[in-house]
Formats: C-alpha cells, sequence, structure tokens
C-alpha cells in the first residue's frame, strides 16, 4: 500500500464510488505540473510523518485527512491557497465523513497558513511539525527544497521573490517554536533554525548586491 494509494485514503474515507471520485481529484490536484515542491512528493512525505507522529495526536485520522488536503489547491499567484483547500476539504469530505471531523480537517489546513497551533493543540502540532520537517532535513537537502521553491515562484522577478521569501523565512524564525512535539523538537529545532538563517543570510546578500 502506497502513501498516496487509495487504500491509504479509503481507510479515512471509505471504499464508495464517491470516495474514489474524491480521492482521483485529490491526487490529480498534487499531481499538476507547475508544482516543484508541493508535490505528491511532498504529500506522501507529511503523510509518512503524521503517521510516525499521529500517536501526540487527539484525532489522528482527522490529521491525515488534512494532510491529504493541506496544500490540495496551489497556485503560486495566489495568497488564499489554504483557505481554498480548505473549502476544497469541506466540499469533498461531505458525506465521506462525520460533520465534525470535516470541521477539524477545514480548521487544520488553515493553520498551515502561519504554522502557528496554540500550546494545547496536538492535532495542529502533529500537522505543523510534519508540514514544516523538511526545513530540519540536511543542508543539501534543504537546498534542493529552496530551489524548488524557487522554481514554483518563476513567474516573480528575483527582487520579488527575494523579498518574498525574506518575509517568510523572517516569519518562520519569529514563531514561538518552529516544533511543538517534544518528540521531534530537540532534535530538528537547530537544524531547521540553522537552515533558515543560512538562506535568509544569503537572500540578504543577494539583495544588497
Amino acid at each position: 500500500m502506497t502513501l498516496v494509494g487509495f487504500e491509504a485514503w479509503a481507510e479515512l474515507a471509505g471504499d464508495s464510488p464517491t470516495s474514489r471520485t474524491e480521492w482521483a481529484a485529490v491526487v490529480a490536484a498534487w499531481g499538476e505540473p507547475h508544482r516543484r515542491y508541493h508535490d505528491l512528493g511532498h504529500l506522501a512525505a507529511v503523510l509518512g510523518l503524521v503517521g510516525e507522529l499521529a500517536g501526540a495526536a487527539t484525532d489522528p485520522d482527522a490529521v491525515r485527512l488534512a494532510a491529504w488536503y493541506h496544500d490540495v489547491v496551489y497556485d503560486p499567484r495566489r495568497t488564499d491557497n489554504e483557505e481554498v483547500s480548505a473549502e476544497r476539504a469541506r466540499a469533498g469530505l461531505r458525506g465521506l465523513v462525520p460533520p465534525e471531523r470535516v470541521a477539524e480537517v477545514a480548521r487544520l489546513v488553515l493553520l498551515t497558513a502561519g504554522h502557528d497551533p496554540a500550546p494545547d493543540d496536538a492535532n495542529g502540532a502533529v500537522l505543523c511539525d510534519a508540514d514544516l520537517a523538511v526545513l530540519a532535513g540536511p543542508p543539501e537537502a534543504y537546498a534542493g527544497y529552496a530551489s524548488a521553491v524557487r522554481d514554483e515562484y518563476g513567474h516573480l522577478s528575483d527582487a520579488e521573490f527575494t523579498a518574498g521569501r525574506t518575509a517568510v523565512l523572517e516569519h518562520l524564525l519569529a514563531l514561538p517554536a518552529l516544533y511543538r512535539l517534544p518528540a521531534v523538537a530537540a532534535e530538528w529545532t537547530p537544524r531547521a533554525r540553522a537552515n533558515l538563517a543560512a538562506e535568509l543570510s544569503l537572500l540578504r546578500r543577494r539583495a544588497s548586491s
């Protein structure tokens, strides 16, 4: 069973014609050709990490479903991808899972806009930590991630991208905590902060040259 295969989806949303149609639509969205980082590989990575961290969640299935939908709408020219993704989750899951779980999935998707869950939000901590895990990778892996993000924003000039990316990095570095789960925070935080600081320094040097 693959992480993005129908069997994994059916464990959460059942096996019905409607569920199969929705799974196919979600996978197709993640496979759009303009995606360079926010693609099926990213979806599989987040689903895998959510599976590993799910023991900390109060509703693991809601977190898994939120992972499926957290970037289901991803257009680098938009500023409301999370909001539209949450609406997509509400529409797509209606009738497949209980209404209270649909609401929780949508709430979790919206959290990925700022990655700043409340201290007592266990579900949010699992999803956000999984989504930001890429920041704590080895420097060469992080460089590949940053390059892929730049490719997604190919419609922007270097100056425009640098300004926007700098704001994102500064926001992440200013968060009260990059990671909320004790199981990963101690190991991941120093690596992530080092990667973010290195990219930010590089962008600032480019902007001043």
